[in-house]
């Protein structure tokens, strides 16, 4: 080679391992491995659940057990959950869809923050999210005291007959949500006019079960989920299931049983704000998809009574839009 070849070489060499240098910072570090296998990139640092309710009801049971159970199953670490009570849960959704392009918060929800949103005439709705997954779906169950006169539902039935008004039914959501629409079909179904019907409201069933105990209200109407350790302790006493199969492990008969048709189920999911890119967004639905596929979640869902309601993205999002129109559907039907 000539000096001026060899000149030439060099110079060539270096820009060569210069600009290899260029694309490994650009790339980043490696993808770290774990016991379990590579990462699979699920990990969101810094992950927030907000829970549009208070502490104890079915959306803060649904948001710290996925967080619980998402850590546990290795999925990411460090979820804080937190409560964001008011108005039916549109508290908590005007502020996720104020966080616009938060990758790193995510609310839990379901068909209570639906009817919330249209009973409370609110300005944000759930078409203003990003739909992640539905996660469960559960009967709704109708309970009283364990010192209530009422000790099947054909008794409660028959003095909610005679005197609607005089027996209120409390819920742990607004009108137009879960809880309250399943004590209005099953007026509806006895022969009660639903608006003769005395329903309290309560943001969420932590605080309905206060009043269910301290007698408050004549019975209450919540999901499964929020009152199986008091109904198998025997401070609440379970009178019937609003779905078309018992409950297993339930000693309670389902309304149909009990000659009334209804045939109610309430779901749950987890929506994000507005505006995330398609990774972000990519990032929270691979995170529940993992999560649906854990065995801790499997055993969650067992030891909860839910049923497996998985969908995400679009199709979710399609639901949501479907369940809108059932709330105003049904209020009317009603006479709501």
């Amino acid at each position: 080679m000539t000096y001026r070849q060899v000149v030439a070489y060099v110079r060539l060499r270096t820009l060569l391992a210069l600009l290899g240098a260029v694309v490994l910072v650009l790339a980043g570090p490696p993808l770290l491995t774990t016991g379990s296998g590579a990462d699979t990139g699920t990990r969101i640092p810094g992950l927030r659940f907000m829970v549009p309710n208070t502490p104890g009801g079915g959306y803060d049971i649904t948001a710290r057990t996925a967080a619980r159970d998402a850590e546990d199953a290795g999925l990411t670490h460090g979820i804080e959950v937190f409560n964001l009570p008011g108005a039916g849960g549109t508290v908590g959704l005007s502020r996720l869809v104020s966080e616009h392009g938060n990758g790193k918060l995510a609310m839990s929800m379901g068909l209570g923050v639906v009817g919330a949103a249209r009973s409370n005439h609110s300005p944000k709705t759930l078409a203003d999210t990003t739909p992640i997954a539905r996660l469960t779906e559960e009967q709704d169950v109708v309970v009283v005291a364990k010192d209530s006169p009422y000790r099947t539902i054909g008794e409660l039935i028959k003095a909610w007959r005679e005197d609607p008004g005089k027996l209120p039914v409390g819920g742990g959501s607004s009108p137009g949500g879960p809880d309250h629409l399943a004590p209005m079909l099953m007026a509806q179904a006895a022969g009660i006019a639903p608006k003769q019907v005395n329903y309290i409201p309560f943001d969420g069933g932590g605080e309905l079960l206060a009043s269910i105990l301290g007698s408050k209200v004549a019975f209450g109407v919540s999901g499964v989920g929020e009152y199986l350790d008091q109904i198998r302790s025997g401070e609440l006493r379970l009178l019937a299931v609003t779905g078309t199969e018992r409950v297993p492990g339930l000693d309670a008969p389902t309304l149909q049983e009990a000659g009334y048709n209804v045939d109610f189920t309430n779901w749950r999911g987890i929506v994000a704000p507005p505006g995330l890119s398609d990774t972000e967004r990519g990032k929270l639905v691979r995170l529940f998809e993992e999560l649906h596929d854990s065995p801790q979640w499997r055993e969650s869902m067992r030891k909860n009574g839910w049923s497996d309601a998985f969908l995400t993205g679009e199709e979710f999002g399609r639901f949501l839009a479907e369940q809108d129109r059932r709330v105003v559907s049904v209020l009317k039907e009603l006479g709501l």
